[in-house]
């Protein structure tokens, strides 16, 4: 019987705060608004399960590199670091088309990197050799490590860097 007591004292009680503040009536609607809003936006979207991009490890001569330069279909880029090629895709902004270091993209950009000149003329023509790095000296080498280290720690290292085929 207590329980029933209870609840009738329990519903009289609100009623009374009902009839007496009318503000009460706005807290109901909001609250009536806010828990119908939850109930319906908490069923989940169905998302399409999708397998990631597959990368494969590589080697590129200068001349494969060349379409990786954020312009073609893919729109992916890839860029040598001292022998190692990175997929630096995701830096877009700064390798892609319009970005300060896009001319870099498809290329290799250790002399570059080395020298801290992004300039086009720290470029190797890709029908040429592979740049050396034999007139570095030892502070440009550092500097290319660090570079290097750069791009280990925040690209994808997807291949070699080998001489044209002759």
């Amino acid at each position: 019987m207590s329980t029933q007591r209870t609840m009738s004292t329990t519903i009289n009680t609100l009623m009374k705060q009902l009839r007496e503040n009318p503000l009460n009536w706005a807290l109901i609607a909001i609250l009536a608004y806010v828990v119908r809003s939850y109930a319906s936006s908490s069923k989940p979207a169905v998302q399409e399960a999708k397998h990631p991009e597959v990368m494969i490890f590589k080697n590129y001569t200068p001349l494969d590199l060349l379409p990786f330069d954020g312009l073609g279909k893919e729109g992916r880029i890839l860029m040598a670091v001292n022998g190692s090629i990175y997929d630096v895709t995701r830096g877009r902004n700064f390798y892609g088309p319009g970005g300060p270091y896009a001319n870099f993209a498809g290329h290799d950009a250790s002399r570059g990197l080395a020298k801290n000149s992004f300039d086009a003329d720290m470029l190797t023509d890709p029908h040429e050799p592979i740049d050396k790095l034999e007139d570095l000296a030892a502070d440009e080498w550092e500097s290319l490590r660090e570079w290097e280290q750069h791009f280990a720690s925040k690209y994808l290292f997807v291949g070699k860097l080998i001489e044209n085929h002759q």
